[in-house]
């Protein structure tokens, strides 16, 4: 690369998702002039805590998503006119490993940014610049770095290549005094939580144990959330922007969560975790990166590499199987004696068959 260029970076989807883009960020960040993030609506808050980024635009893109909104040519003549008066030198399409990232390198090229990248199954005529091949079942967050690397762009000294934010606000306001853990319960699809009822003896089993709980979820979670602390933990359902869950996260001493946004946070503010993570997609690809985590729930189960959203199995055994001893195990791994926040061991913890 000759002159520093104006870098667009796209990562559509959830927060979870931008989240895992940002060291592929920072190293466009660090070999860029100027570095805009293009993200979807849900990934927007995530997207402002994401150092590196000079400038976030949204798109509800319709291929993406729980839910697409429809096509409305519309929104896509707003988004080519707000790429071309953006003057973007070089842009890279991040995805996910089973997303065409073709779409949006179409509507690049109308805008006129004459160079894109993108990891691609599919032949892309002129459309990309740079056809980047993914390896296989490679973490989400290294993935999104192979390919900023493969365009020239690099990690600055010192930067280890995790996941964080910036801005964490402090939520002492929010939370009370230390220590305290905290369940997240909610999910963007119920085959990758606890039922409720199971969060909520977890919750229970956790007190007795004599830890203070935190549960925390979004602002349509707040049944939820109530449900599963009950009279046994401090409830924050709908109570936290996202920089403030942040805050929440940083000072636990540990996140118990499912594949979920939050499980990414936490990651991002280097708080452990103890993953419940369904086998509906790859646990490679997707645990909590870079940080102290265990994988607690069944890797066995009909369901595996399914995506499903709906638990097609009766009973969800992939994650109410897991017994509250496995659970007080796990905290017990992940924090240290003097009860600060950090330390512990990678690995997995699983209820049934061990996984490698």
């Amino acid at each position: 690369m000759s002159a520093a260029p104006h870098t667009l970076v796209v990562r559509l989807d959830s927060a979870g998702d931008v989240l895992l883009a940002g060291p592929a960020v920072r190293a466009v960040a660090a070999g860029s002039a100027r570095t805009t993030l293009l993200c979807g609506p849900r990934g927007e808050d995530a997207g402002r805590l994401l150092p590196g980024v000079d400038q976030v635009m949204v798109y509800d893109a319709p291929w993406v998503g729980l839910a697409p909104s429809a096509l409305r040519p519309a929104d896509v003549a707003a988004l080519v006119h707000r790429l071309t008066t953006a003057r973007v030198d070089r842009a890279l399409v991040l995805a996910s490993h089973h997303q065409s990232p073709l779409p949006m390198a179409l509507l690049l090229k109308l805008a006129g940014v004459p160079w894109v990248g993108a990891d691609s199954e599919h032949y892309p005529g002129s459309l990309l610049q740079l056809r980047h091949r993914r390896v296989p079942y490679r973490h989400e967050a290294a993935a999104a770095l192979a390919l900023a690397e493969a365009a020239g762009f690099r990690l600055p000294p010192g930067d280890d290549g995790g996941l964080r934010v910036t801005d964490v606000e402090d939520a002492t306001h929010l939370t009370g005094p230390d220590p305290y853990l905290v369940v997240h319960p909610g999910a963007a699809v119920p085959s990758r939580m606890w039922t409720p009822k199971r969060a909520a003896q977890a919750v229970a089993a956790l007190t007795a144990a004599g830890h203070r709980v935190v549960v925390t979820g979004g602002t349509g979670e707040k049944r939820l959330t109530g449900d599963v602390a009950g009279r046994h933990a401090l409830d924050l359902g709908g109570r936290t922007t996202l920089a403030q869950l942040a805050g929440v996260l940083a000072r636990a001493r540990v996140v118990i969560a499912g594949n979920t946004g939050p499980a990414h946070l936490a990651a991002a503010v280097r708080t452990p975790v103890i993953s419940l993570f369904s086998p509906v997609v790859s646990a490679e690809r997707w645990l909590p990166y870079r940080v102290p985590h265990l994988r607690l729930g069944r890797q066995d189960t009909p369901c595996v590499g399914t995506r499903a959203r709906l638990c097609p199995v009766p009973g969800h055994p992939c994650l109410d199987s897991v017994t509250d001893e496995q659970v007080l195990a796990a905290v017990a791994a992940l924090t240290p004696e003097d009860g600060a926040a950090g330390g512990g061991r990678y690995g997995a913890l699983t209820s049934g068959r061990s996984t490698p």
